[in-house]
């Protein structure tokens, strides 16, 4: 079984920036992307400095030195963007990543640092085969942020890991078996930050030929607004002895495609003045010899340099009845996505205030402009918010979100006993208000009296005062107790019951009822 390539690469600028850092290679052997930062022209210089250093690997390589030849070659090209900052110190703060493919026939080595990435599409399956050297992928394998949060984290362009940001950088290096129809994707993160996991596996799976599925890919990007570079290179592995004819022979050239900031340079490499060729221009110059070109469509050194009048004018060739067709499929998407999102809302509940009572609503308890959506799904007007302690008509005003209606419903049962506990409790003790004031309302009348009284407290009796006198044979009353008191120690003293002693300060409750009285006035 032999084994080979075929491959297509394709840049763009984007829809915000107003040049192209990336810089990207497709060879038979060597397939490396590059995203430059640095700011004005640094991200542009580091990117084609590094595909410079790297490109030699595009020889035949054996298959024990391929780990070693990729990473002495990114140690290399990291030295080489220091020593350039040391040299010009306006080039200051540039960097870039590096994902890099190293084919060997049977297996495939693989180098990464920073955030572009590759995959691997087998199988109907898409698998990132390159993790992100960022600070939002170490908060998501730390277990801090979920993935969904990171897509649209703040720092989730933050790198931790770039060629050029130190004197030592430590590649991420690998070795992968390779199987015929697999296909494999490298892009900068203009394509894989704006364009979602399954819209690539999709477009992938449907296995255009390789410079279609650039084509595809990068409009997808620009549709997403393009806010940033997008760079993307696509690589088939064949069996050559599979193929049936030659015509799929001859389009497996050895022909490389230099796109992005390298290929920008094609001016300099022509015209450039000798003994002074920029990094971009001395990227630009590797192509081989030129082999026989395919049959269509024509590929040169430079790969796809797209612009937006390539998208622009796909666009106008779409007939009205398609464009109708797609109107009409998004209508129908966004009308099942807002009826899924109503159906949501109907199984929410929630607990607020309904004027001075408590209500129980169905939905959510956020308006959408002058749209409500939520409406009440039971009233309780015995549960008064006045009849509530502080703290729970405190978390009624704000609402309970209950997790179901039937944790509503105990939540509900809950306020109710409080409620009506404290409102027993207060009537209570406005009725013993009014017994009080009534009562001293009674003292005061019969003090009144008090002047036809005698001072000595009783009226005197001109009877002579009739003494009696106690048969000492005479059997003492069981039921009168001695003057020492020693027939009532060891009956028990009864405390009053609240619930039937009429001077008791609390209303007749229950056990739980009591629990709750404590809570009512705080």
């Amino acid at each position: 079984m032999s084994l080979s390539l075929r491959f297509a690469a394709g840049s763009h600028t984007g829809m915000i920036r107003d040049h192209n850092e990336d810089s990207g290679y497709a060879g038979p052997r060597l397939l490396a992307i590059a995203d430059g930062m640095g700011g004005q022209a640094a991200g542009e210089v580091a990117s084609s400095e590094v595909i410079y250093t790297l490109v030699p690997l595009d020889d035949d390589i054996p298959g024990s030195d391929v780990l070693t030849s990729l990473g002495d070659s990114v140690q290399r090209a990291n030295e080489r963007l220091r020593s350039m900052v040391a040299e010009e110190p306006r080039l200051d703060g540039m960097g870039t990543t590096l994902t890099a493919l190293l084919w060997t026939g049977q297996r495939l080595g693989l180098a990464h640092v920073g955030d572009s990435r590759a995959y691997l599409l087998r199988d109907g399956e898409l698998t990132q085969i390159t993790q992100d050297h960022t600070w939002v992928q170490r908060l998501v394998d730390e277990g801090r942020i979920t993935e969904e949060e990171a897509t649209t984290h703040p720092q989730r362009s933050l790198l931790m890991r770039a060629l050029g940001s130190a004197d030592h950088i430590e590649a991420d290096l690998s070795i992968r078996e390779v199987r015929p129809h697999d296909r494999y994707l490298l892009c900068s993160d203009g394509l894989s930050g704006v364009v979602s996991h399954e819209t690539l596996r999709d477009t992938l799976a449907a296995f255009q030929p390789p410079e279609e599925t650039i084509r595809e890919l990068i409009e997808l990007a620009l549709r997403g607004g393009g806010p940033d570079n997008v760079t993307c290179i696509v690589a088939d592995v064949l069996d050559i002895d599979a193929q049936e004819g030659d015509t799929l022979a001859r389009q497996l050239y050895d022909r490389p495609q230099v796109v992005g900031a390298v290929a920008d340079s094609q001016a300099l490499r022509s015209g450039g003045e000798p003994g002074s060729p920029t990094p971009a221009s001395r990227a630009a110059s590797l192509g081989r010899p030129a082999a026989p070109p395919p049959l269509d469509p024509p590929t040169g050194v430079f790969g796809t340099a797209f612009t937006d009048g390539d998208f622009v004018a796909t666009r106008e060739r779409r007939r009205p009845w398609k464009l109708a067709a797609v109107i009409g499929l998004s209508l129908a998407v966004l009308g099942a996505g807002l009826f899924a999102a109503y159906r949501w809302t109907q199984t929410q509940y929630y607990i607020a205030p309904n004027g001075t009572h408590v209500a129980l609503y169905r939905g959510l308890s956020q308006d959408l402009g002058p749209i409500s959506l939520s409406s009440i799904e039971r009233d309780y007007p015995n549960i008064e918010l006045e009849h509530l302690p502080a703290f729970q008509r405190n978390r009624v005003e704000e609402t309970i979100s209950p997790s179901s209606l039937e944790d509503a419903e105990r939540t509900l049962a809950d306020l109710g006993r409080q409620a009506e506990t404290c409102r027993l409790l207060a009537e209570h003790s406005e009725a013993q208000e009014q017994d009080q004031g009534a009562e001293g309302g009674q003292g005061d009348a019969e003090g009144g009296t008090s002047e036809d009284t005698p001072p000595g407290g009783a009226e005197q009796s001109n009877e002579p005062e009739t003494q009696q006198t106690e048969d000492p044979n005479s059997p003492s009353d069981p039921e009168t107790p001695d003057e020492s008191g020693e027939g009532d120690r060891d009956r028990p003293t009864e405390e009053p019951d609240a619930e039937t002693d009429p001077g008791s300060t609390t209303p007749p409750l229950d056990p739980d009822q009591r629990e709750m009285a404590k809570q009512c006035g705080t």
